[in-house]
């Protein structure tokens, strides 16, 4: 079984990227995206004909921003949007599908922002999001996807020293990163590849970072602990473009 997971930074723009051939090489039976920028409800996911999948999308209220989808080929038990916190829940941030072994949750965090403005309403999110995730994971096991705005280690990013304050690389989103992971999760690519350096998720637009490799890796597939004997292989698509994030890949035995 083959998940993927991909922040497209407007889907748009990505479709006008080749963003259906990718779809199609790929070839998933879950694929989720974040950031998709669109009114779904107001028909603009229309144009987005996806054969052999249902659809379920979740927009923010605020247009061209944030928003995330899941196209998936088995119909999920039960699907839900957000939080069910109304402080989390006008952004389009998440959408849960319940499958019988497990429930998958699309993600895409809150971003920390210049200076930090958001920061403690990122610490906010993560306390309330970890308690949504171990209460699922009382339930069934859980696979979770997404942009989840976060360096977790040095070994995640190029420039560790220089990124240290910034959003995505500070203390305090790293720590709860750790204590997602103590409470009954894994990294799954950083469980099967401890040492690997320079694989990388996203790159700034600016100053050729992808020319360079100047990356971080902030997009995952984290999983309930016990479901890593199933994790076949967790894997990261720098080949494919169409957005300034690439693929992420989960294969499931």
């Amino acid at each position: 079984m083959k998940l993927i997971s991909w922040n497209v930074n407007g889907l748009r723009a990505c479709l006008k990227k080749d963003f259906m051939d990718s779809f199609q090489a790929l070839d998933a039976d879950i694929f989720c995206l974040q950031e998709t920028k669109l009114q779904h409800h107001a028909g603009q996911a229309d144009e987005v004909d996806l054969p052999g999948y249902h659809q379920f999308w979740n927009s923010a209220e605020k247009k061209g921003y944030s928003g995330v989808a899941v196209f998936t080929k088995e119909e999920p038990l039960s699907v839900t949007y957000g939080l069910g916190i109304d402080d989390h829940d006008h952004e389009g941030r998440v959408i849960t599908a319940e499958y019988p072994d497990f429930y998958l949750v699309c993600c895409y965090t809150p971003n920390s922002q210049n200076e930090l403005k958001r920061l403690d309403y990122r610490m906010t999110w993560e306390d309330d999001f970890r308690a949504y995730l171990q209460k699922l994971d009382q339930v069934k096991p859980v696979i979770l996807c997404g942009d989840l705005n976060v360096a977790h280690q040095e070994i995640d990013l190029k420039n560790p020293k220089t990124n240290r304050r910034n959003a995505g690389f500070t203390d305090e989103e790293r720590g709860k990163m750790t204590e997602l992971l103590t409470a009954g999760f894994s990294d799954t690519f950083r469980a099967l590849y401890p040492d690997l350096e320079g694989a990388y998720s996203w790159w700034s637009y600016r100053f050729q970072a992808r020319a360079k490799n100047a990356g971080w890796r902030i997009d995952y597939f984290i999983v309930s602990n016990r479901l890593m004997d199933r994790v076949e292989d967790s894997k990261i698509h720098p080949e494919i473009f169409g957005s300034d994030h690439c693929p992420v890949e989960l294969v499931l035995k």
